[in-house]
């Protein structure tokens, strides 16, 4: 049985033409804390690109004069991806975006209530016209442009299909909903993605969901259910508060629960991790899904057996497809089948009457504070044989 036929009451998902356009370099980067230097942010999109993602978002321009040569950079290096850059909905903006010469853009303005009383002070028609007139100028200039509504989910759906339907009259190659406060549902964005299936005609639509409470993944895929084409992800889950939807979580869900070929190079993405660990220097938790350290490791006698016998008897794939790796831990919890295990990966023996005593050792020892290090197996190993 393969790894991808162990999971019998999920659907398959006809998701053949989605797309990722990744955010670690803009989003991700706004992560209060992290400033990734020039070259850091090229090596990053140089891996997203062996990944295989469609768009990399690779700045700001406007942010700063570095910021522009940051994402000149990475357009230079003439990567298969589309690189794209964010810009408000004005010329300025717009205008460093085609000094970078990147792909196209995605432009923003908020759309909702709250926003548009305490951050704007505008209606939702001027904030409306403002936008299209970004839109507009950027496509007369020939660049791909993404029309995002910010604080999509928290905005009236009448003036979200008005506004996005608008937004594809003057020529955005995608629209997005922005899940800004990751107050989202499943069903919500499942919906609101679905109303505007129904009244665009060519425009893709985008989904760019925050983490707030957990939901940015599930969110991102019910919004391809809804008829969503594009999925804005982030390495790490790095972005503002509790975060972005996270690649490594995205792509595998897909590839293992809904049996979604993504055509990405998957066994890079343990690789990308590390590498967005290391740079962010935010250090990611040892259970984190999918590229934790320790998401793979097995103490528990039981599961041990069942993992020797067969790996996805307790691992819902395999971690080498990813790049990552399982590792078996003695300690309180460990049978038999751990001690024989560790003896064999050390090239070790004991006889096989004084298993059942090193067993008893190891835990004591672990009920006694001590870490089973590999290092004290083989000295309580040479004491058994000694002994």
């Amino acid at each position: 049985m393969s790894w991808k036929e162990v999971c019998p009451y999920n659907p398959k998902l006809n998701l053949t033409d989605a797309y990722i356009y990744d955010t670690t370099l803009r989003d991700g980067e706004q992560t209060p804390g992290i400033c990734f230097s020039k070259n850091q942010k090229l090596e990053i999109a140089k891996k997203l690109d062996e990944l295989g993602v469609k768009q990399i978002e690779a700045g700001f321009p406007a942010v700063s004069k570095q910021e522009e040569e940051n994402v000149k950079t990475i357009v230079k290096e003439g990567l298969n991806a589309e690189i794209l850059s964010l810009s408000r909905a004005v010329k300025e903006d717009i205008d460093k975006a085609l000094n970078c010469d990147v792909d196209g853009i995605i432009t923003f303005i908020a759309t909702s209530p709250i926003h548009l009383k305490y951050k704007f002070n505008k209606t939702i028609d001027e904030v409306e016209e403002i936008g299209m007139k970004a839109v507009e100028y950027a496509k007369d200039h020939g660049l791909f442009v993404a029309f995002s509504a910010e604080d999509a989910t928290r905005t009236p759906i009448e003036d979200l299909v008005k506004i996005h339907k608008n937004a594809e009259e003057h020529g955005a190659n995608r629209v997005h909903i922005a899940d800004t406060t990751g107050c989202g549902t499943p069903q919500s964005i499942k919906f609101i993605c679905e109303e505007l299936s129904k009244n665009l005609k060519k425009a893709h639509i985008g989904v760019h969901c925050h983490n707030d409470f957990g939901f940015a993944v599930i969110n991102s895929i019910y919004g391809l259910i809804g008829g969503a084409k594009a999925v804005s992800t982030t390495v790490n889950g790095l972005g503002e508060r509790a975060g972005n939807a996270p690649l490594e979580e995205f792509v595998m869900a897909l590839e293992a629960l809904y049996n979604v070929k993504t055509n990405l190079n998957i066994k890079v993405i343990k690789e990308l991790s590390q590498l967005v660990e290391d740079y962010s220097k935010l250090k990611l938790p040892v259970n984190k899904p999918i590229i934790g350290e320790r998401v793979f490791y097995h103490e528990s006698g039981i599961h041990v057996q069942g993992v020797i016998a067969n790996p996805l008897t307790y691992e819902p794939f395999l971690p080498e497809i990813i790049g990552h790796n399982r590792k078996i831990i003695l300690g309180k919890h460990s049978g038999t089948s751990s001690i024989v295990s560790k003896l064999e990966e050390l090239n070790l023996s004991v006889p096989e009457d004084k298993v059942w005593d090193l067993l008893q050792k190891i835990k004591t020892l672990r009920e006694e504070g001590n870490e089973i290090t590999d290092e004290l197996f083989i000295k309580i190993v040479n004491e058994i044989n000694n002994s």
